[in-house]
């Protein structure tokens, strides 16, 4: 049996739908065999399927940008965009497919579909206002990984400040003493001199007595100033590389934290968030645009609550309650015949009984007469013996 469309009376021209219309009926969740004769809601139909249409494209193109962020190839960040548009069409048409006569004007499933569509088209606007706000994005993420970078930099000052000044401190301290043992040496030349030349000291020119005890003084601070500075220079030495090291160390790890720093989906919402804060412009213009793309993940919803209903839901109700009495009909139907069949066989099984029992009765009585001659011929038996023998062998035992 083939499928004809239907020739209305009065030699009207049946109404012939092409494949756009099937596939706009079908994004609208409308059943083609019912809609195709509903004049008025094929149109009401393909309006919604066209919402439904501009929405899927949009969350696809939002999903396979967001995923563009995260994933640099795009053999798989455009399967998945496609992967999650299909399932943001599929939420959609759900949505739309539970808006019907019945519940079109009941506050509490409409709430509750317009709090999942707001919640998907509140993250599908973040990836499209990322997207227009490309280049503005970027320069806030580079001022805020600045920003992260700065304040790496004093955490690590503050976790290597104690063991740095420690060393500082000691280094600081032989570098003093040195000092202190080498202005001593200063002090014992400058007093030998004085005392040589006449400047200074008991004022007698050349190598006195007190001039040779002052240079004796002289060498021995200054042997003791060589001493020390050969004693303190590895260690100065070694504390200085100790230094060198934390702030080796330090410049290390802000460039593996700077190798970390990236312009990421996260990364940018972060920035953005900042932008719009520090910006009014921006922020207007931010919720704006938010509001507009959360409005087009609305559309199906809005757009399926706000059209009337017509003959085609009209059609769907009859044609559901048609085929859920249709339905208990058959269940009836099969368990009444079910109870007839079962009926049927227990009488067919009785009469099989009786039969079984009509055929056997004389065979039976029979069987006792053997026993009873046998017994009758054996002195030995008792009547009680006989009895159960006749019990095990001709009676039957009751079904458990």
């Amino acid at each position: 049996m083939t499928n004809e469309p239907n020739t209305p009376l009065g030699g009207q021209q049946a109404y012939e739908e092409s494949s756009f219309d099937n596939f706009l009926w079908w994004l609208a969740t409308a059943e083609p065999e019912i809609i195709r004769d509903c004049k008025v809601d094929r149109n009401r139909y393909r309006i919604t399927g066209l919402i439904v249409l501009g929405t899927w494209l949009f969350a696809t193109l939002a999903w396979v940008y967001f995923f563009s962020t995260t994933v640099n190839n795009p053999m798989t960040y455009v399967p998945m965009g496609l992967f999650m548009g299909f399932i943001i069409l599929g939420i959609d048409r759900a949505l739309i497919k539970g808006i019907n006569k019945s519940n079109r004007n009941k506050l509490g499933p409409l709430a509750l579909r317009a709090i999942l569509a707001l919640t998907i088209g509140l993250f599908m606007a973040q990836p499209a206002v990322l997207y227009l706000f490309d280049k503005e994005v970027k320069m806030q993420a580079s001022i805020d990984n600045e920003g992260r970078k700065m304040k790496k930099r004093a955490q690590l000052d503050s976790l290597y400040a104690g063991q740095k000044l420690t060393l500082e401190n000691e280094k600081s301290g032989l570098q003093k003493s040195l000092e202190t043992k080498y202005a001593e040496v200063e002090k014992a030349r400058a007093a030998f001199i004085a005392e040589t030349d006449g400047s200074g000291g008991s004022g007698k020119v050349g190598i006195s007595t007190i001039a040779l005890a002052k240079k004796t003084e002289y060498t021995k601070l200054e042997g003791d100033y060589i001493q020390l500075k050969n004693e303190t220079t590895p260690k100065m030495d070694s504390l200085s590389a100790a230094i060198a090291g934390i702030e080796t160390a330090k410049k290390q790890q802000e460039a593996q934290f700077a190798s970390l720093l990236n312009d990421g989906f996260l990364t940018r919402i972060e920035a953005l968030q900042n932008l719009v804060a520090a910006n009014d412009a921006v922020a207007f213009r931010y919720y704006l645009i938010v509001a507009i793309l959360m409005l087009i993940e609305l559309m199906p919803v809005i757009v399926k609550s706000m059209l009337p209903s017509g003959p085609y839901e009209e059609n769907v109700r009859l044609i559901e309650n048609s085929e859920r009495e249709m339905a208990k009909r058959n269940i009836d139907r099969t368990e009444g015949l079910k109870a007839y069949f079962n009926d049927a066989a227990m009488q067919a099984d009785q009469k099989a009984i009786d039969a079984f029992f009509d055929i056997t009765h004389q065979r039976r009585v029979e069987k006792m007469e053997a026993f009873a001659e046998k017994y009758s011929g054996d002195k030995f038996q008792s009547f009680d013996g006989l009895w159960k023998k006749i019990k095990k062998e001709v009676l039957t035992r009751q079904e458990a």
